[in-house]
């Protein structure tokens, strides 16, 4: 193989591929919707409930390889539509990215616990993820195309927190939904993975800890090991894109870390 054709094959990983990605307006999901453009996808739909930057983000990309589509994650018929309308125009739904999500609006102690609050962030982040993998699944069964579902959880997903109680509990369900869906999905070839990044300095979590990026990113890198390095979204968007290609095309169940071997819990 020439060194022509191997850059090209690595540069179009998700040749011919339609993607949806939840949570895609902004921070990680624009990211990883600018990559898989990048790598060739056929169409990739951004489904968002923040219409001007989605919008933005689709057009900046290109009406030929981006869309965007309004959806709440908390509304399972929003999400069957959503699924229903991408198979419909575009024949098939190889990925789907669940990456809508929302952080802890307090710090939220076990013994301070604001359940409404709680019931909210679950809504959002544990409910909303599982409703799109059921949508996304059905229809990649139906088609009998062998998907890729990845899901956005986190580095708490794994260990306790001394705060945002309502966010860790949230995403260590993400693992238990990971790690039943690929059971249940496997015998279909569909495939189900989750993404643990530890802090990234998107606008979501700039806004909710009231500082720029990089003053954020200073904050963070103290939290990891790995030094000379800060994590930012497009490392989060690189690991997506392997766990969303053939490249890991045996790897199922799998929560893929990274987060530059994290100290603080």
């Amino acid at each position: 193989m020439s060194s022509t054709t191997t850059e090209s094959s690595s540069k179009n990983k998700l040749e011919g591929k339609v993607a949806i990605i939840t949570g895609g307006a902004s921070g990680i999901g624009e990211a990883t919707a600018r990559l898989f453009a990048d790598h060739g996808a056929a169409m990739v739909v951004i489904a968002d409930i923040q219409d001007e930057l989605g919008y933005q983000v689709a057009e900046s990309i290109g009406a030929c390889r981006c869309t965007y589509a309004r959806c709440d994650v908390t509304d399972e018929e929003q999400v069957k539509s959503l699924v229903e309308s991408t198979v419909r125009k575009y024949g098939r739904l190889d990925i789907m990215f669940c990456n809508a999500g929302i952080g802890s609006r307090s710090e939220q102690t076990v013994l301070e616990l604001d359940l409404s609050a709680f019931d909210r962030l679950l809504a959002v982040n544990a409910r909303g993820t599982a409703v799109c993998v059921k949508h996304a699944a059905r229809a990649m069964v139906e088609r009998r195309v062998r998907g890729s579902i990845v899901c956005t959880a986190s580095v708490v997903a794994t260990r306790g927190a001394r705060k945002w109680t309502d966010y860790c509990v949230s995403k260590h369900a993400l693992l238990g939904l990971v790690r039943s869906a690929s059971l249940q999905l496997g015998e279909h070839g569909i495939r189900v993975n989750c993404v643990s990044p530890s802090g990234v300095a998107t606008p979501l979590s700039c806004s909710a800890n009231g500082m720029e990026p990089a003053e954020l990113e200073k904050r963070y890198e103290s939290f990891s090991s790995l030094k000379g390095v800060v994590l930012k979204t497009r490392h989060v968007a690189d690991a997506v894109l392997f766990l969303a290609s053939d490249e890991s095309e045996f790897v199922t169940g799998h929560n893929l870390e990274i987060h530059g071997g994290f100290t603080r819990t």
